[in-house]
């Protein structure tokens, strides 16, 4: 098969696809990812074909995230967010519908512009998401996560619901309606949006996270699969740059600290918080800046600040992981088999960091605007001294790398595609 998969975000919402292609690839479909052209050098390093929707991630992100994101008000968020979404729909549609030209199947994550490409072009589509999203009675909504007791799991489902309608109608619906009105010609999608018509098609629906760290509800359709993580391994004979080897062969291991593409205001205050931290402790750490959430300055001599390193190699050379909870560093921690200390800023994040705390692998997550030099070396002392979170997050490391995430997408693509032609 021809097979295009559309995929927008940061590194860590891409990285996940790109993966996912290669598994694709390797089982001898011709792939090609549709992304923003700073994520071209990626796709390009692991043989799949590249088509660019936009010019930069993080330009993007900067443009409307950057004085948001340690506040963590999701409804100013998605309202940011759907500012910025005209020109990048109108220009994925526009790149997109070039692109997808002849594809047998298209993939498409959370946005809908593949979808549309996939009606205009009459092609199938297969939505493949990383945060779960089909409503349940079983755990709220990812995006808007509910303190739950038996006097709030009535709403679990209704939770979902208004979270795809805020979605829909703040994020996507304005921009998506003038990339199929105004560029591919189509109607309107119906006002309720896309997640519903999703929902009741008969393609499968991807969920490119782990069984075992949040396990399939029983009240899903049996066209739903939770596959196991997608995850993308450091090329063959990567090595890591001298002075973070040095670094680690000095002493025990340290602990990460990372925020991803986590906007901070004051990067040196963010980064002064964080050494403070691992004073308190006594522990050795690694910085990552990432886009902007800690910053270069006079470091002490028990921590280091790198650069980009391929978390699947660095993490399980750590005592442990401080993180903002996305879903790719996340599933990066978890699989590691060390405790990950999560410091939630918004949307999935502070869900990750309950089932973090709820699967006994690492402290209660600490929001990013409460967050402390105390709290931050108090949870870093519970990960480096409760021998049973070790152990706990040492079996849940074990059980993920023995999964096969892309392997399971691939087989469900691939027999779905099957009984399609019969």
């Amino acid at each position: 098969m021809q097979i295009t998969i559309l995929a927008m975000g940061s590194r860590g919402d891409v990285q996940p696809y790109v993966a996912l292609g290669s598994g694709l690839k390797s089982a001898g479909h011709s792939v090609q990812m549709l992304s923003t052209l700073d994520f071209q050098p990626l796709v390009a390093a692991h043989g799949l074909e590249f088509a660019a929707i936009g010019d930069s991630a993080i330009a993007q992100a900067q443009a409307h995230m950057k004085d948001l994101a340690e506040q963590g008000n999701l409804l100013q968020i998605l309202s940011a967010t759907g500012q910025g979404a005209r020109q990048l729909a109108e220009q994925t549609a526009r790149s997109g519908l070039q692109a997808s030209q002849g594809s047998d199947l298209i993939i498409g994550g959370l946005g809908f512009m593949g979808l549309a490409l996939a009606e205009k072009l009459g092609t199938a589509y297969v939505p493949a998401y990383l945060v779960p999203l089909t409503p349940t009675r079983t755990f709220p909504s990812a995006l808007a996560p509910l303190p739950q007791s038996k006097l709030t799991r009535w709403a679990n489902r209704l939770s979902h619901t208004l979270t795809q309608q805020m979605m829909w109608r703040m994020m996507f619906r304005s921009a998506d309606t003038y990339a199929r009105t105004e560029v591919l010609d189509l109607p309107p999608l119906p006002r309720p949006g896309p997640f519903k018509l999703l929902e009741q098609q008969d393609a499968p629906l991807l969920y490119g996270y782990s069984p075992a760290v949040l396990p399939p509800p029983s009240d899903w359709s049996a066209n739903i699969h939770v596959t196991g993580y997608w995850f993308l391994d450091a090329p063959a004979g990567w090595q890591p740059p001298q002075a973070l080897a040095e670094f680690l062969a000095a002493g025990p291991p340290p602990v990460y600290i990372g925020f991803g593409s986590m906007f901070s205001r004051d990067p040196q205050a963010n980064t002064a918080l964080m050494i403070a931290a691992l004073q308190r402790t006594g522990q050795r750490g690694i910085l990552y800046g990432g886009w902007g959430g800690l910053a270069q300055s006079d470091l002490p001599d028990n921590v280091l600040m790198i650069d980009a390193v391929p978390h699947s190699w660095l993490f399980p050379h750590m005592a442990a992981v401080v993180h903002h909870g996305g879903a790719g560093t996340t599933a990066a921690g978890l699989r590691a088999g060390v405790p990950s200390i999560i410091v939630p800023f918004f949307g999935d994040q502070p869900f990750w960091g309950r089932r973090v705390q709820a699967l006994g692998v690492g402290p209660q997550a600490i929001p990013r605007r409460q967050l402390s030099a105390a709290k931050l070396a108090a949870a870093i002392d519970q990960a480096l001294s409760d021998s049973r979170m070790q152990q706990r997050a040492a079996a849940l490391g074990a059980r993920i790398r023995a999964e096969d995430g892309i392997g399971r997408a691939v087989e469900v693509i691939q027999q779905w595609a099957h009984n399609q032609r019969r």
